[in-house]
């Protein structure tokens, strides 16, 4: 038994080599990693946001860490679907041959995610379908048609930013929600039933750092997304909570630094283990991660490691 048997693992009629997948916003477009981390080493990979326009994103400071984590503002920022079919999509079909590549969409409308979705889908096509195995729909973004409310906070303009997208590819899509829902079991059944093949759990989470000597936020936006070991619990319970209602796919993601805390994530629920801020802390942290999976099914005689997704001994 190797190390690619024990780990590989199917999601959503695609195989992976490992279940650990870069995060959005910490992978760039994967060209932009492709000297630092190991981008063939681990399973997949999800690029940053893609918008329709580009976006120009929040003040700086964008980012700052903490000592739980990392508090990050950058607002999407991205160069828009045109200049990422051009620039980014090709070097996604040339140069990842062993790793799954799934691509961020945000959107100020519903229309906003399905003409990515397509526009990104034809460009994929003419390269040879290499270029993009999955969409994840980042639906925590305001939408702007109704008044502001996140995508996710209304059934009905779930449904339709996926059901839009949906009919624009034949490709999985995942949909990304945030840990801040009041029912986050709910909307995760709405997510489905509107034609979700996976859901991704979770996002970061509000929260407000504070520059004490000048009494003003440490982020030029002010507030921003916690992300890090802190978010680790809420994640896992998401993931847990969410498993037992729909039975489609999850990637389970917050404050994973270590092949222990993959493992708690698919013992949950998750068959894939997304990887952010220990990413950027640490680029080496992912293949790491893999090698520890790896070494915890050796001394657990486990065979595949896709067996364990789920098996969390627990009933209430």
């Amino acid at each position: 038994m190797t190390s690619a048997d024990r780990l590989a693992i199917t999601v959503a009629g695609l195989a992976f080599q490992n279940p650990i997948v870069l995060a959005s916003g910490t992978a760039g477009y994967g060209v932009e990693l492709a000297n630092v981390v190991d981008l063939e080493g681990v399973g997949g990979l999800t690029t940053k946001a893609v918008s329709v326009e580009p976006r120009a994103g929040n003040d700086s400071p964008r980012v700052a860490e903490l000592d739980e984590g990392m508090i990050n503002s950058v607002g999407l920022a991205n160069p828009g679907v045109e200049r990422v079919k051009s620039a980014y999509v090709p070097w996604l079909a040339s140069h990842l041959t062993r790793t799954r590549k799934l691509v961020n969409v945000v959107g100020n409308a519903a229309e906003d995610y399905a003409q990515v979705v397509a526009e990104l889908d034809a460009c994929a096509r003419s390269a040879g379908d290499a270029a993009i195995d999955a969409y994840e729909l980042n639906v925590s973004c305001p939408n702007v048609k109704a008044g502001g409310m996140e995508f996710s906070a209304d059934p009905e303009s779930l449904r339709t930013v996926i059901r839009l997208a949906r009919a624009q590819t034949r490709r999985p899509l995942f949909v990304k929600l945030s840990p801040m829902l009041p029912d986050i079991v709910r909307t995760a059944k709405v997510a489905v039933d509107a034609g979700a093949d996976g859901l991704t759990l979770v996002n970061t989470m509000p929260g407000l750092a504070i520059d004490v000597e000048r009494r003003r936020p440490i982020l030029g936006f002010g507030s921003g997304g916690v992300s890090g070991p802190g978010l680790l619990p809420v994640g896992v319970l998401a993931t847990w909570r969410v498993s037992r209602a729909v039975k489609v796919p999850i990637i389970g993601i917050g404050g994973v630094s270590s092949g222990s805390d993959a493992l708690q994530y698919m013992m949950a629920g998750a068959s894939l283990v997304g990887v952010g801020t220990a990413a950027m802390r640490d680029p080496r942290a992912p293949q790491r991660i893999v090698k520890e999976l790896d070494a915890w099914c050796r001394r657990h005689d486990v065979y595949s490691l896709a067996g364990i997704v789920g098996t969390l001994e627990w009933s209430i």
